[in-house]
């Protein structure tokens, strides 16, 4: 069996279709099975062109046209297997959505980077469309958030995020060197580090009131301790009190320090409640 060529001279979309009419009505009604499996194979090879056709109309993307290939190969092969004749539509009607919309989840799901809504795919989408559209007509190689606003018919909030999103289908490597830059000058080193002395200010502006609301000899023994970095030992004889006096009362006061900072938030939270 062998799939005849369309009749010379039909108007077509596509040049080469191969009229499949009748084999895809055998198809149908075949039971599943070898023959059944030979004629869907070869289905798809008479279409190949077609999906090789549209796969290039997605080139320069960022991906290899023989993965765009491959890629709307499978959407072909899907929409051989889940045609059905009898809704009176022609094969390539029905193909061309199936192929093209494989294509573009294919760019949505694996060629993004970072996750980016598909609302921001679709206005990039819209968004390099006009450019390129706009960029064929004289004097238009630059065109304006307003004139494409007005080509696409978004507006231009939604042209911003759309040119924006044109930069975001890859990221950029931390480890990638800056235009121009000498010696190696990456985007990391652009970045700037935790300072640990921004925590420890508002860390001392938290137990300030507790302090001062401790008695006299806490105070000093806590001035003492961390201020002064003296041992336990030390204050112990400066104060005339066993070191493990001292230590207990450390580690009393401190912990009582933690538990009324920590709570606080909570305790601000109940007021504004009330």
């Amino acid at each position: 069996m062998t799939v005849s060529s369309r009749a010379q001279g039909a108007r077509h979309p596509h040049d080469d279709a191969p009229d499949t009419a009748d084999s895809f009505r055998r198809l149908a009604a075949m039971p599943e099975g070898p023959e059944r499996d030979a004629l869907r194979q070869q289905l798809v090879r008479a279409w190949m062109p077609m999906a090789r056709r549209l796969a290039r109309h997605f080139r320069n993307r960022g991906e290899a046209l023989e993965d765009l290939e491959q890629v709307a190969a499978l959407g072909l092969v899907k929409a051989v297997a889940r045609y059905d004749p009898g809704r009176g539509c022609a094969f390539e009607s029905f193909a061309v959505p199936t192929i093209v919309g494989e294509v573009k989840r294919h760019f949505r799901d694996h060629l993004w980077g970072l996750h980016v809504p598909r609302r921001v795919q679709e206005l990039r989408n819209r968004v390099r469309t006009s450019i390129r559209q706009l960029a064929l007509a004289p004097g238009q190689r630059s065109p304006s958030v307003a004139r494409i606003a007005e080509h696409s018919g978004l507006s231009e909030e939604d042209v911003l995020v759309g040119m924006e999103a044109l930069e975001s289908f890859s990221p950029l490597s931390l480890d990638a060197e800056l235009a121009g830059a000498e010696d190696g000058y990456s985007l990391g080193d652009t970045l700037g580090s935790v300072e640990p002395g921004f925590d420890r200010v508002v860390h001392r502006e938290a137990v300030k009131p507790w302090l001062r609301q401790l008695p006299e000899r806490e105070q000093r023994i806590l001035y003492l301790r961390f201020f002064c970095d003296m041992t336990q030992s030390g204050i112990a004889e400066q104060l005339g009190i066993s070191q493990m006096h001292v230590s207990r009362l450390i580690s009393r006061v401190c912990d009582r320090i933690q538990r009324e900072v920590e709570a606080e938030p909570a305790r601000g939270r109940g007021t504004v409640a009330a």
